[in-house]
């Protein structure tokens, strides 16, 4: 009843003054606006639809966030490590040597850590609409960043000890990914994630 007395209000404010109406009574309400204005008003409204994630999806993203806070400490280490190694020109120090290894075991279990719990709640959220397209571009970037590394560490990294030029491959394979990595990392940094 209360809906039906504020459409008729709208619709007594709304409508223009009839000329042969006296100022008093005010303006005439024709039935054909008060049926088109309860008509309207009848018209089913589309909800958002309610998704649900499962109750490992915020334990899998603490994790992987806590996982990701090493990648930038990790990454300056294999640097510092990697320039050492590549200027000694294979009379490589032992603490380079050493961290180096490190530093690629713990990227390994970092990229795999984060790797199996980003795309397990890529695939937990791919019916929440919002922020899907940076979940996509990040998850884009950062499987990018595992094949290069994957290929610097697997296919290039023996070989970097021998030669020059595999050596200089290995580097540009692995800056490369690293600025995939960074660049996957902003994604979620700057959207707030």
């Amino acid at each position: 009843m209360m809906l039906v007395l504020q459409i008729a209000a709208a619709t007594l404010l709304a409508a223009p003054a009839d000329s042969s109406t006296v100022a008093a009574a005010g303006p005439r309400i024709t039935a054909a606006r008060v049926a088109a204005a309860l008509e309207a008003d009848t018209t089913p409204r589309r909800r958002p639809k309610a998704v649900e994630v499962s109750d490992a999806y915020a334990m899998r993203l603490r994790i992987h966030k806590y996982a990701s806070y090493a990648t930038i400490p990790l990454f300056a280490a294999q640097t510092i490590a990697g320039n050492q190694m590549y200027q000694s020109g294979g009379d490589d120090p032992s603490w380079a040597k050493s961290t180096h290894s490190l530093g690629a075991a713990g990227l390994g279990a970092l990229f795999t850590v984060n790797t199996v719990t980003g795309v397990w709640n890529l695939w937990d959220s791919r019916g929440v609409s919002e922020g899907r397209a940076v979940r996509l571009v990040h998850s884009a970037l950062m499987l990018a960043s595992d094949a290069g590394f994957a290929y610097a560490g697997i296919k290039l990294g023996p070989d970097a000890s021998r030669s020059l030029a595999k050596r200089q491959e290995h580097r540009r394979w692995a800056f490369a990914s690293m600025g995939t990595a960074l660049a996957g990392y902003a994604t979620m940094l700057v959207a707030n994630r």
